[in-house]
């Protein structure tokens, strides 16, 4: 890897210290670095693929922040398929693969060509309006249906390849990869799953019922959320969010399908811990 774009969340670096002590080592190695500074309103805000003149691309986004920077540059870079590496200066940081004290040491691996690349499953997702497609959405870790008005729930159905699964009157629900297993899933109830494995966990949010649990689905499966009437008869606002982000109004009737996107997120692997050792780690 001899090309790096730097991208930091601004308020996990004040001004910008340790990515500029990254960029130094980088090009002390000779390598060629670019800094792509955002703040939280352009992380959380609208999103465009990432796209490079010829010679440019980088070969490599090393990202630094926490999980929510992490996911922008997944959907970001995906349709390049740059590797990212991340460097976690948040909270518990499960997509980072360097913690602040180990910066150095794991930049000389990398450097030397001590690592590998991992792929992770993503989704992707589409709002369906009166039989049509009206937006769309791409995620690493889940896409989340959830209600808009506070202390109401929102009535829901079900549908996987087509066939009618279960109704619910609930919060929400989260479809999550299994890299999302360990995040909204996770603080909902549902399954921690190892990361390389190509299944959707469907899992409802505070549903209204005391036998609803998590549904694990293939991979190939297709879910589709279809929001249902009030119970008054009336409209039932509702909304979805793609990793936290990318946010759909929805109304009753709409539909919002998700399935196993054709992309995937490439991470950069720097050692072969397992994943029950990282999750033993960041739990404890």
């Amino acid at each position: 890897m001899e090309r790096f774009l730097i991208r930091t969340n601004e308020s996990k670096d004040e001004k910008l210290q340790v990515t500029k002590s990254i960029a130094d080592f980088l090009k002390s190695k000779g390598k060629t670095v670019t800094i792509e500074s955002m703040d939280d309103e352009k992380i959380y805000g609208k999103e465009e693929s990432a796209s490079f003149e010829k010679g440019e691309k980088p070969d490599a986004v090393i990202v630094l922040g926490g999980d929510g920077t992490m996911l922008r540059a997944a959907r970001d870079f995906v349709e390049e398929e740059i590797p990212l590496i991340g460097v976690n200066l948040g909270g518990l940081g499960y997509l980072a693969e360097i913690d602040r004290d180990g910066i150095f040491k794991s930049l000389e691996k990398l450097t030397s060509g001590e690592y590998f690349i991992e792929e992770r499953m993503m989704l992707e997702g589409s709002v369906i309006r009166n039989n049509k497609p009206v937006a769309y959405a791409t995620a690493l870790n889940d896409i989340a249906v959830l209600k808009s008005v506070p202390y109401r729930a929102i009535n829901f159905d079900v549908y996987v390849n087509g066939l009618f699964l279960k109704s619910y009157s609930a919060d929400g629900v989260v479809v999550s990869t299994p890299t999302g297993s360990t995040g909204y899933n996770l603080s909902a109830g549902g399954p921690i799953v190892e990361p390389g494995a190509d299944l959707l966990v469907l899992t409802p949010v505070c549903p209204h019922t005391m036998n609803s649990r998590s549904i694990v689905l293939s991979g190939e499966d297709e879910v589709l959320i279809e929001i249902k009437d009030a119970k008054n008869g009336g409209e039932q606002p509702a909304f979805a969010m793609s990793d936290g982000a990318s946010h759909f109004e929805l109304k009753t009737g709409d539909g919002f399908v998700m399935r196993r996107s054709d992309k995937r997120t490439r991470i950069v692997k720097l050692n072969r811990e397992s994943f029950l050792e990282v999750l033993k780690s960041k739990m404890s």
